[in-house]
């Protein structure tokens, strides 16, 4: 990074590599795993206890996890760490487009994927998605700088990450495939097709032999072998983790099914939420986005075409497939549009900042009051929606309630001001003002979403970008377990646990300190010190147990929920949710009071 066209820009790239850190870092283990976290944990477990499990599709994360849980320890934070720094590292990948979207612009957007909320709930997830997103751009990447050795390696770990990278790749290929037909022809070339037609070339015989292959074929293979040679091994060692774990080869070769299968299987999520969660959560992106498309439309710039047409095939795809993680393929050429425009918007001259501040100042001062418009509204959505008669001309009109006139006359101003001000001063200082006063505005909503995805902002907060519901109140389970243990043989893990007709592997990670027996049903002849169970009235079992509930997962009640209740989200990620009980019963005798009771006369 020392040919840098400006100052510090190779310090620039590590600052942003920090704040990514930050984001992806801070308070990691603090929230639960889901289930689609434990199961993929639960195998990188077994592989470090020396088992040999039958492996998901994504064995990239679960063998690499693997080496930490053996090296370091088992906690949430480990589990997610390898996610959140590969997704930190992908704050680089823009260095090595830069020849094509300028330094300026790659370096703003190694900052966008830094905050970007997305990305930073999914580094946050313990799976393969930000891994199938980093190593793919870095592979290409360094394809196209000639690091070929690299360029395989980071291909091969692709290839290891999951399903996710299926997706990316058919947005890719579909991509190219466009952009082929929509290339027109030259007219001068309609001569040299029809002479092809008439004497069609004759095609060179297959290579099968490198010493008999022209001295051109052999250059080609000469380059390609590097690449193609350190992609073999990065799947051959980093698949098997160096042959202590074969059945890796089997998960990576399932992967594509996986991703097929997911086309057809039921998803919690709709389509209409998948849109949702993209402009709830990618506002700055968006904006700006916009304004580039705007800009490239209008002067047929081949780089914004090129851009869109990712942006809505990646889009539509993610919608049909209604997986929100599949949005990070949407995210990418997003925030690059985003990055383009935000890159002219730094091209001030002295004598118009002044102008340009003052604009974006008093903007800024009407967002701020039209958020808190709609935040009053999402206090209390229903009552807001009361209509309000007045009469006009003669007759009884019903207007909306006064929140919502609020917002309206708050919109109308910003459009007035925008006009005065591109018809006063000029049409590039109200662009420039708006642009920045969206951008700063926005921006600090990016923070505070990207905050909010990490899981640190509610604990019970719905966020769309989780693959599942993670636990509600696993550290009261758990300390109740000690507790239990603790008071019967004077170790908190000792007691061994048995769990009935709940399954759930996050409830499995929880227990993974303790000899946990996972059965369908109980033996009504054995009386095991602690089981938990669902809900139920007696568990038939000879011996007295004491139980204690607890709200294991919170899952949205997506049929009741209704468009009032959407506001409220916005503001407070909360949505009406159904409880899922559990009950932990420990065993009469195990308890201080009850032995005591039993050695009296």
């Amino acid at each position: 990074m020392n040919s840098s066209p400006f100052k510090h820009e190779g310090w620039l790239y590590w600052l942003a590599f920090l704040i990514a850190l930050g984001f992806r870092l801070i308070q990691l283990g603090a929230s639960p795993l889901t289930d689609s976290e434990a199961t993929l944990a639960l195998q990188a477990l077994e592989i470090a206890q020396g088992k040999a499990p039958l492996l998901s599709p994504q064995p990239g994360y679960i063998l690499f996890a693997s080496i930490l849980f053996a090296v370091i320890n088992t906690t949430n934070f480990m589990a997610r760490f390898i996610p959140a720094i590969v997704g930190s590292l992908l704050v680089f990948a823009p260095y090595l487009f830069r020849d094509k979207i300028k330094p300026r612009p790659a370096l703003i957007l190694a900052f966008l994927f830094a905050i970007d909320p997305g990305l930073v709930a999914l580094s946050r997830q313990a799976s393969g998605t930000m891994l199938a997103v980093t190593f793919l751009l870095f592979a290409w990447g360094m394809w196209r700088n000639q690091r070929l050795t690299l360029a395989g390696v980071f291909a091969g770990l692709a290839l290891l990450s999951g399903p996710s990278l299926w997706a990316g790749l058919l947005v890719l290929g579909l991509t190219w495939l466009f952009l082929q037909g929509m290339e027109s022809k030259p007219a001068s070339s309609e001569a040299t097709d029809q002479s092809l037609i008439s004497n069609p070339p004759v095609s060179d015989p297959p290579i099968t032999n490198y010493r008999e292959a022209s001295p051109w074929d052999q250059l080609l293979l000469s380059i390609y072998r590097p690449a193609l040679t350190s992609l073999i091994l990065t799947i051959l060692f980093g698949g098997t983790l160096f042959f202590l774990s074969p059945n890796g080869l089997s998960a990576w070769l399932s992967a594509l099914p996986e991703y097929l299968r997911g086309w057809t299987a039921p998803s919690p999520m709709s389509a209409g939420r998948v849109l949702l969660a993209f402009f709830a959560y990618e506002p700055l992106g968006i904006f700006l986005a916009i304004l580039s498309l705007i800009r490239g439309y209008r002067t047929k710039s081949p780089r914004i075409l090129r851009l869109s047409l990712w942006l809505g095939v990646a889009l539509l795809l993610a919608i049909f497939y209604r997986q929100t993680n599949e949005l990070v393929w949407v995210i990418l050429p997003l925030l690059t549009l985003a990055a383009l425009e935000l890159s002219r918007a730094f091209h001030l001259f002295a004598e118009e900042r002044v102008e340009v501040g003052v604009v974006a100042l008093a903007l800024m001062i009407l967002l701020v009051y039209f958020w808190f418009g709609v935040s009053k509204i999402a206090l209390d959505p229903v009552a807001s929606l009361a209509t309000t008669t007045l009469p006009l001309l003669g007759r009884n009109i019903q207007m909306p309630g006064a929140p919502y006139m609020v917002l309206v006359g708050v919109a109308l101003i910003i459009i007035l001001c925008v006009s005065f001000v591109a018809f006063g001063w000029s049409a590039r200082t109200a662009w420039l003002g708006t642009t920045w006063a969206f951008v700063i505005c926005l921006g600090f909503y990016s923070l505070g979403a990207a905050w909010g995805a990490s899981g640190l902002r509610a604990s019970n907060g719905v966020e769309l970008w989780k693959s599942g519901r993670a636990p509600a109140q696993p550290d009261l389970l758990l300390a109740s377990l000690n507790d239990a243990s603790e008071f019967s043989l004077g170790h908190d893990q000792s007691q061994p646990v048995t769990v009935m007709g709940i399954d759930s592997p996050a409830l499995e990670w929880i227990l993974r300190d303790r000899s946990v027996e996972m059965v369908s049903t109980l033996d009504p002849q054995v009386a095991p010190p602690i089981v938990i169970t669902p809900v139920m009235g007696d568990l038939g079992l000879p011996a007295a147990y004491r139980g204690q509930d607890f709200i294991w997962r919170q899952t949205p009640r997506w049929q009741e929920i209704q468009n009032p209740d959407w506001i409220r989200w916005l503001v407070f990620r909360q949505l009406p949710q159904e409880d899922e009980t559990i009950v932990l019963w420990v065993r009469d005798d195990l308890f201080p009071d009850a032995r005591e009771a039993s050695q009296q006369p």
